[in-house]
């Protein structure tokens, strides 16, 4: 079996799933409200007084994270902002194929996944967390400290902790990695999806289950038990709404969400942002398009990864 064809077999499941709801699922929207059900060529995830807010499962502080930037959300809207994190990756882009989200911050991969199986979405900007940044971080191969291990090459017959099948960061940017490296992401390691981020880093950090393995710069920074042997900068993570809402909606996330700053939301009176925690992961945001993810259809194409694949 061929390397690329190894790829396609790890994520068998999630097309699996995927092609399930698109061929059993639909809108979530409430048939009361003529908005919410599309008569009017727009359509909400519940009613027109609610927007759900779809984030992946990076780590335990992720509603923490994101609650200054949906309270800023709801007020700028004057609807209800409901946050919605999927138990994992495959189930995030479940609901945004079935209509059941109307803005998201998504990993690139998944924004790809979601719109390659029919989910109506276009990315509105991405998350910078310094002045002058431009959009992207970095997936980092981390070590326990005082490994003998030193390249991606040395991960040949170890135990290698991956964070979920349809993670940029945490699995398709590795795989390719290994590829690079003339390793079979399957064959030539035994991989361990941990799920999100920092549980990666805490279990390779443990040094008990994972020899080695993958995550997000954010994540492995945290921590004092690891050491980065290599890093890779991947497309910043979109924020996304929902192709479905109505024209208004659209153009009024696009004129909030474009280009803020935490700055901003604090002074439209959203106290909660002026914290150490929220500023620590948000500076600001910078618009991007589609054709910016287009790097992540290279690494889809160049992997074979199934999940990639209409």
């Amino acid at each position: 079996m061929t390397t690329r064809a190894r790829i396609s077999v790890a994520t068998l499941a999630l097309a699996s799933a995927l092609t399930l709801v698109l061929t059993g699922c639909s809108g979530a929207a409430s048939s009361a409200d003529p908005a919410a059900s599309g008569e009017d060529g727009s359509g909400y995830a519940v009613d027109s007084n609610t927007l759900v807010f779809g984030v992946v499962p990076d780590s335990v502080d992720t509603q923490t994270n994101y609650q200054p930037l949906m309270d800023y959300i709801a007020q700028e809207t004057d609807k209800t902002v409901e946050y919605h994190e999927s138990t994992d990756y495959a189930a995030l882009i479940e609901a945004a194929i079935a209509g059941q989200i109307d803005v998201a911050s998504f990993s690139g991969f998944t924004y790809v996944t979601a719109t390659n199986n029919g989910a109506e979405l276009s990315p509105i900007s991405s998350i910078v967390t310094e002045k002058g940044q431009e959009p992207g971080y970095y997936s980092e191969a981390i070590v326990p400290v005082g490994s003998d291990i030193t390249s991606i090459a040395d991960l040949k017959g170890k135990t290698v902790c991956f964070v979920d099948p349809s993670s940029t960061s945490g699995y398709l940017f590795p795989s390719h990695n290994l590829i690079e490296a003339g390793l079979d992401p399957e064959a030539d390691i035994t991989p361990v999806f941990a799920g999100k981020h920092d549980v990666s880093v805490q279990k390779v950090g443990e040094g008990v289950e994972c020899e080695a393995g993958f995550a997000e710069d954010s994540e492995v920074e945290k921590s004092d038990k690891v050491t980065v042997i290599e890093r890779t900068m991947v497309p910043g993570a979109p924020i996304v709404e929902s192709d479905t809402l109505p024209t208004d909606v659209k153009e009024k996330l696009r004129e909030i969400l474009s280009e803020v700053t935490a700055d901003d939301i604090v002074a439209a009176g959203i106290d909660s942002a002026d914290s150490e925690g929220f500023r620590s992961v948000f500076y600001g945001t910078t618009p991007v398009d589609d054709e910016y993810y287009d790097q992540i259809r290279d690494i889809c194409e160049a992997t074979n990864a199934t999940q990639c694949q209409k």
